[in-house]
């Protein structure tokens, strides 16, 4: 798990700067680390963060699709759509309405 840390500090500094009311995925901070093809452990890194003391926006990453595919890990099924719409994004069927519009690009911005 050591060789990992690294760059999970590096997931964690980039879903830090993920700004209110918008989204990216998994894959998009995996490609902006030099990771493409590492979007499973940019989830993995997520995962680890349900005991930190600090709120990371983890809610903010979604799949490539804009699929709330990591819902599971907020401690409800709903617990991630209601973050998601409380900064004034709308979801449907567990997938962002818009997803295009609210999609923010790590290397871009």
């Amino acid at each position: 798990m050591k060789s990992n840390s690294g760059f999970f500090q590096k997931v964690y500094e980039v879903v830090r700067q993920i700004p209110h009311g918008r989204v990216t995925s998994y894959g998009a901070i995996a490609e902006y680390l030099g990771g493409r093809g590492s979007s499973r452990m940019v989830g993995w890194a997520l995962n680890n963060t349900k005991n930190f003391p600090e709120n990371l926006p983890a809610h903010r990453v979604v799949n490539r699709k804009g699929l709330l595919t990591g819902k599971r890990h907020f401690g409800g099924a709903e617990i991630m759509k209601q973050l998601l719409e409380s900064e004034g994004l709308t979801i449907q069927d567990d997938r962002i309405v818009n997803f295009k519009e609210r999609f923010w690009e790590p290397a871009g911005e």
